[in-house]
């Protein structure tokens, strides 16, 4: 096991049920100075566990752990962290109970504060659903967050982006052999089915009309791709998992709670950790226009487009050297600043 548990205790949700005995599984990279001020927070995204993000971290890059102490807590329903997958009678399965952005970083939080005694972050970044977490942590906690830098993602699940998952949704959930949530083995045909329909939406049109899933991935053909790295992406994961993430993702927003009671543009304004919102270019469910308003609403905060034809994944898992480069340089100078 590369990885350690934090027992968060019982942790009563946003939607009122108790996850007990809550588990938040994280790994940490380099070392927590006296000071306690060299903590970087960098959450898991949708389906990833901690070692997906390990690829933007290392020594001479701007999440140094020579420099850093970088901590990427894994997401609740993701497996590795209390899940529908893991988690006992009589919350197993699909009675696992519904979890917010909100209710995973305030895990967090106690586990930065509670574990390890943090009171100032110089950085939380993470990708997708990584970034959603990120918006989370700078609106909650805006004394404790100096930067911020989420990247392919947004602060609020938009309409679009809500229509795009019930897709993947119903193409999962429409296996017989899912069975509500209650299968005896895994929901094969679903799987493969959502991965398809997701196919669509991670890369962009650019991508596919230059045939990089060919050209730079080294796929044999289309049909290669689809089956080797998208169904291939999906088949390991457990279906429940899955869903759970999913619902967290459709009802991501940072004003939805007490501190902010729905108002986007206040608690976008409330973000003064020195941000750089970094969408990708031609990603097409998280667009640069929606990260444009967040921007615009936020007091200390920069737009930079991420310029590349990888859409979705120009942000991870580290899949394109050059974003990767772009990324790495970005955060070292936000870090520099």
């Amino acid at each position: 096991m590369d990885y350690e548990i934090f027992d968060a205790g019982n942790v009563v949700l946003q939607s009122g049920a108790t996850i007990r005995n809550c588990k938040l599984a994280y790994k940490t990279f380099g070392t927590l100075n006296a000071a306690k001020d060299n903590a970087i927070v960098y959450p898991t995204w949708y389906s990833g566990q901690h070692q997906d993000n390990e690829w933007l971290v290392g020594l001479g890059m701007a999440l140094d752990p020579a420099k850093y102490f970088i901590i990427i807590p894994d997401m609740l329903g993701n497996g590795l962290s209390s899940s529908p997958s893991n988690t006992p009678e009589p919350y197993n399965g699909p009675r696992f109970p519904q979890i917010t952005a909100y209710d995973n970083v305030m895990v967090q939080h106690k586990l930065v504060t509670g574990k390890f005694g943090i009171t100032t972050l110089p950085l939380v970044t993470g990708w997708s659903m990584g970034a959603l977490q990120t918006f989370h942590w700078g609106a909650m906690f805006p004394g404790m967050v100096q930067r911020i830098a989420p990247f392919c993602g947004s602060a609020k699940c938009s309409r679009h982006n809500f229509v795009f998952l019930e897709g993947v949704k119903a193409a999962l959930t429409a296996d017989a052999a899912f069975a509500a949530g209650w299968y005896k083995s895994k929901p094969e045909t679903g799987l493969r089915a959502m991965a398809r329909v997701y196919a669509g939406w991670g890369f962009s049109q650019a991508f596919y009309r230059e045939e990089l899933d060919i050209k730079t991935l080294g796929f044999s053909s289309l049909e290669d791709f689809l089956v080797a790295f998208w169904e291939g992406f999906f088949l390991p994961k457990d279906a429940n998992n899955l869903l759970t993430m999913l619902w967290t993702w459709q009802r991501g927003d940072i004003a939805n709670n007490a501190l902010y009671g729905g108002d986007f543009r206040k608690a976008l304004g409330a973000i003064t950790a020195k941000a750089y919102v970094m969408p990708g270019a031609t990603d097409l469910y998280f667009p640069v226009a929606d990260s444009a308003f967040e921007v615009a609403n936020m007091p200390n905060a920069t737009l930079i487009p991420i310029p590349s034809i990888w859409g979705h994944f120009a942000g991870g898992p580290g899949t394109n050297p050059v974003d990767v480069a772009f990324l790495d340089e970005k955060l070292k100078e936000l870090l520099a600043s």
